[in-house]
């Protein structure tokens, strides 16, 4: 393709795909209608506008460089706080409801896989990285997407779909502690307790940052970004190794041992499993580096400036409303499962809101969710469940692949 910048020229490409990130971080920080966008879709549309434009290449050795190296590093990056026995311990009754959660995103990708999937072409991929990211978060989509080798236009597509899904599902979260039937037939006892007082205490933007470390104020030093990088690169070199063994010595002659090649012989199972068994272990080490969230998040937006680059603005209009039924599917199984398992084991609506909450939208919407509705005792567990999510979330995701392709 004739473009203004041509693909060998890595170093051009290396600084408008950095570039971009950067300017859609600033833009999301600076103005509220970009934090209403979210830093992903500016980085998603810039790149899809300037490829479709012409003036970047769909493909290049320096979009190969994200997909090899700067994803990859980025899952552990996100991970070296998913100390298990914390979670287990802290996330109390939470962590319950967002399992069950997790079983009804798990359904809700299959139902309406199989209720659209003659209208999509490829709708496994996306019922495969939408269940890592309804289970976890962006770090399972960027995953999944590398793993499975997603189309562009396909990720970029349901990316979209997501965020108009997120902006519906989030009204409809905050809507239902205002429904009689929910009153009547669910405990609500955060709620009794506002009203008895006549006081709902909402907390403040400073304590929900504080609790989420949101405004990337830690004291990061040299040694900090050195301890980030060299663990990262050990634990993906070493993961690398792992599921290269197990793809190589595990047969595939029968379905059984196929699937479990697939599993074990895939880099991103092994990569989570190392990275948590590592945290847990280790937890004091892996916690005291500052930094890690900081360089993870920002090498995912570099992502998501990459995947759009090869997609089609017609292809991802066209997809983008089908793939939108397609997330609300997810997203109503997803709750229908959270209240039906409420229930059955009498959580609250406070409790099922949140871990359904910390499902689809992830930890930090979660934590921000409670805090706004003065659910604090709700804040810190939702972090943690939101972390558990983001380890279980590829897993949930290659089963799912596994079972639709």
């Amino acid at each position: 393709m004739d473009t203004l910048i041509k693909a060998d020229q890595t170093l051009v490409l290396c600084s408008i795909i950095t570039v971009i990130a950067a300017v859609s971080i600033r833009l999301e920080q600076k103005y509220k209608w970009a934090t209403k966008l979210s830093s992903s879709i500016i980085a998603l549309t810039i790149g899809l506008i300037l490829s479709n434009l012409k003036i970047i290449p769909t493909s290049a050795p320096a979009y190969d460089m994200v997909w090899e190296y700067v994803i990859p590093l980025s899952i552990p990056m996100l991970l070296f706080n998913a100390d298990m026995k914390r979670i287990w311990r802290d996330s109390g009754r939470l962590l319950g409801i967002f399992c069950i959660g997790s079983v009804g995103t798990f359904l809700g990708a299959l139902i309406g896989y199989f209720l659209l999937n003659k209208f999509v072409p490829g709708l496994h991929y996306v019922a495969t990285i939408m269940t890592g990211s309804y289970i976890g978060g962006g770090v399972n989509f960027v995953a999944l997407s590398d793993a499975f080798d997603v189309p562009g236009h396909l990720a970029a597509s349901a990316s979209v779909a997501d965020n108009l899904m997120m902006a519906v599902y989030f009204f409809v979260l905050l809507s239902i502690p205002n429904i009689a039937f929910f009153r009547k037939h669910f405990s609500h006892p955060l709620i009794d307790e506002q009203e008895k007082t006549k006081v709902v205490v909402t907390a403040s933007s400073t304590e929900i940052e504080e609790e989420f470390n949101l405004t990337g104020k830690s004291e990061i030093t040299v040694k900090d970004v050195a301890y980030v990088f060299a663990c990262a690169f050990a634990i993906v070199a070493a993961s690398t190794g792992i599921s290269n063994f197990f793809a190589r010595v595990i047969p595939t002659s029968n379905p059984v041992l196929a699937i479990l090649n697939s599993v074990y012989g895939n880099m991103y199972f092994v990569l989570t499993t190392l990275t948590a068994f590592l945290a847990t272990y280790k937890s004091d080490f892996f916690s005291s580096i500052k930094g890690a969230q900081e360089i993870g998040m920002f090498f995912m937006i570099i992502f998501m400036v990459v995947i759009a680059i090869p997609a089609s603005i017609s292809e991802i209009l066209k997809n983008a409303p089908l793939l939108f039924v397609f997330c609300g599917i997810m997203v109503v199984v997803n709750m229908a499962v959270s209240f039906i398992g409420a229930k059955i084991f009498k959580f609250s609506i406070e409790e099922t809101i949140i871990a359904s909450n910390a499902n689809i939208g992830g930890p930090a919407t979660a934590a921000g969710m409670a805090g706004a509705k003065g659910w604090h005792s709700l804040m810190a567990p939702s972090i943690l469940v939101g972390v558990f999510g983001y380890v279980i979330g590829n897993y949930w995701g290659i089963l799912v692949y596994n079972i639709l392709s």
